[in-house]
């Protein structure tokens, strides 16, 4: 059991050290969506660093697309930003929907 947890760990890291080579339009939607809403509230990136319980810098990182933003952290965001946070699953195929 102790080995495939080490695996899927490993796993996790090299899909997120890819995603953060490759910006996915996801992430910089995600990534847009959070600086402007930031903006709207006039909250600086620190301030809302504060009101998550993270750094300045992660806030920058993420509003720039740079790496995937966990849905944890997600979750702080949204709620500091008074938002709701959606998250959905959406078939790629018709199949199911006939």
């Amino acid at each position: 059991m102790e080995g495939t947890a080490k695996g899927v760990k490993r796993l996790g890291r090299r899909v997120a050290m890819r995603l953060a080579d490759e910006p996915v339009p996801l992430f910089q939607a995600i990534a847009a969506q959070v600086a402007e809403r930031r903006r709207v509230l006039n909250l600086s990136q620190r301030e809302l660093a504060d009101l998550c319980g993270t750094t300045q810098s992660a806030i920058a990182r993420l509003e720039r697309g740079q790496r995937p933003p966990r849905v944890d952290t997600l979750m702080r965001i949204a709620g500091a930003l008074d938002c709701e946070l959606v998250v959905e699953l959406r078939s790629r195929t018709k199949r199911g929907e006939d």
